[in-house]
């Protein structure tokens, strides 16, 4: 998604690129020329493969909403997520797979904007196979059950597709029946555990008034 607007960039860079060289002569300079368009013309083919895929993951908006998102989620600015975060539903953090509607906590945007410098420990669900809750300042939380891979990166994308297979039930489309979710997807971290260790972040995103708002952000992994 970052590769389809560095494009863009880069193809607005080449076309300028012999602007303020030194003096060539003829021959050279149409080598450099004949150069640049060829690669220029890569770069295009490419923009236009992103181009479809970007139109199945959905709007240009929603694209640029979920790379805004991550990049804030991976500066931990939650300042600046607090912008995105839907002004009526607020934010819903899942730790599972799961949605708990009853035990999952739900921030208004105003309360994500301070969760950066929130130091109090909630209770956000409970942990898989124990039971226990899960009681973690949000700094904790974010390290355990958001940011715990570099999600900016994954190795696979769904689009409205559960990519992550667990035992725990995908129930996204029960509690958000209007909701589109964008799935980043690790299949493994380390290979000894042989995929056992797969990790999945999924960003869930409705529309209000043309402009798409973040709802849930669900952390997913192997649960027992």
């Amino acid at each position: 998604m970052r590769r389809y607007m560095k494009l863009l960039i880069i193809i607005a860079a080449l076309s300028i690129a012999l602007v303020g060289c030194s003096p060539a002569s003829n021959s050279d300079l149409e080598a450099q020329l004949k150069e640049k368009d060829d690669r220029i013309a890569e770069l295009e083919a490419e923009l236009e493969a992103l181009r479809e895929e970007k139109d199945e993951v959905g709007s240009d908006n929603l694209l640029a909403t979920t790379v805004d998102v991550l990049e804030l989620l991976k500066e931990k600015d939650m300042e600046g997520l607090s912008n995105y975060v839907h002004p009526d539903k607020g934010l819903r953090f899942s730790p599972y797979g799961y949605i708990d509607v009853e035990n999952h906590l739900v921030f208004s945007a105003e309360e994500v904007a301070g969760l950066a410098d929130d130091d109090s420990g909630y209770t956000w669900g409970a942990y898989d196979g124990s039971g226990e809750p899960i009681e973690l300042t949000f700094d904790e939380y974010y390290d355990q059950f958001i940011f715990d891979e570099d999600f900016t990166n994954p190795q696979l994308i769904g689009n409205n597709v559960r990519v992550g297979q667990g035992n725990t039930v995908n129930n996204i489309g029960e509690v958000y029946p209007e909701a589109r979710f964008i799935e980043l997807h690790f299949q493994e971290i380390d290979p000894k555990y042989e995929g056992m260790d797969w990790r999945s972040l999924r960003l869930v995103f409705e529309e209000l008034d043309g402009q798409w708002y973040l709802v849930a952000i669900i952390h997913d992994q192997w649960t027992i």
